[in-house]
């Protein structure tokens, strides 16, 4: 094997878990109708190794909602088994996405069932579920946002407006299966949805463990946390300014513009030139 082909390997293992090549040949070797359509918003968006950025920026911005934050610190397993979290959570996009219609509504079933499941109690003595359409919402939209706004600035082919209204109204559809009531189906709703939680939304021992966690503390050998160092900060310098306080985050709008965009677009344009497939790399 290549260099090349050691990382994309190496990588991929770490993203997809043991078992990734199994569920990757069904997901797109399987025949049958999907969802969506190859080369749609939805497919590039999320086919694209700018989610590396926009999934570390959607866990960043979803702790700021204390009760979907409190779910998460109760019932997830991300302090010793953030890998197999982040598997579960790729392999349902890459179903959802790129995978049979049939496989596709089993994945939303089975996360359905887990949600029913979830519930507990607020430090106010108030209660939670994680089926709350409210709270899916707010999951939703605060991951949305992140791919997005991860694959304008990091994308190989960043949207024009109509690809990011129909990016959303695509997700949409997931979502409405997932429970979520009257997801944003437009960019311009979108932002609306997101500015409507600002007054839930705040920066809890919760939150705060969850950034150093993802931030500070992966389980990554030293040698690769430097490379995961850049899309860290390429994600927090994504974040909006008034989410830095809460969750203790950095500051440095000249830096984050300068260093860290730059940096940060080499980051994944080595992952994106590891990952791409041999079929690929040949027509190229």
């Amino acid at each position: 094997m290549s260099v090349r082909d050691r990382l994309g390997e190496a990588i991929f293992h770490r993203v997809a878990g043991p078992d990734g090549a199994r569920h990757r040949d069904r997901i797109h070797g399987r025949p049958g109708p999907r969802w969506f359509a190859p080369g749609s918003p939805i497919a590039q968006v999320h086919g694209d190794a700018s989610m590396f950025v926009g999934g570390i920026r959607a866990l960043l911005l979803q702790s700021l909602h204390p009760a979907a934050m409190r779910a998460v610190s109760e019932h997830s397993g991300f302090r010793g088994d953030m890998w197999g979290r982040l598997a579960r959570t790729s392999r349902f996009l890459a179903v959802t996405t790129f995978g049979t219609a049939d496989d596709a509504q089993q994945a939303v079933d089975a996360v359905r069932a887990i949600h029913d499941r979830i519930a507990g109690e607020m430090p106010d003595g108030s209660s939670y579920a994680a089926s709350d359409p409210h709270l899916l919402r707010w999951v939703h939209v605060a991951e949305i946002d992140s791919f997005l706004r991860a694959h304008q600035r990091y994308g190989a082919r960043p949207l024009d407006a109509a690809g990011r209204d129909e990016y959303v109204a695509q997700t949409a559809e997931v979502a409405r299966r997932l429970g979520v009531v009257d997801p944003p189906t437009t960019e311009a709703e979108l932002a609306a949805v997101l500015a409507s939680y600002r007054p839930e939304l705040r920066g809890t021992p919760e939150a705060r463990e969850a950034v150093t966690y993802v931030l500070l503390r992966p389980p990554l050998p030293l040698l690769a946390r430097p490379a995961y160092g850049v899309l860290a900060a390429a994600a927090v310098g994504l974040m909006p300014a008034w989410t830095r306080l809460p969750l203790r985050l950095p500051w440095l709008p000249v830096t984050e513009r300068t260093v860290v965009r730059v940096l940060g677009g080499a980051a994944v344009d080595t992952v994106r030139w590891a990952m791409t497939p041999p079929p690929a790399r040949a027509a190229t």
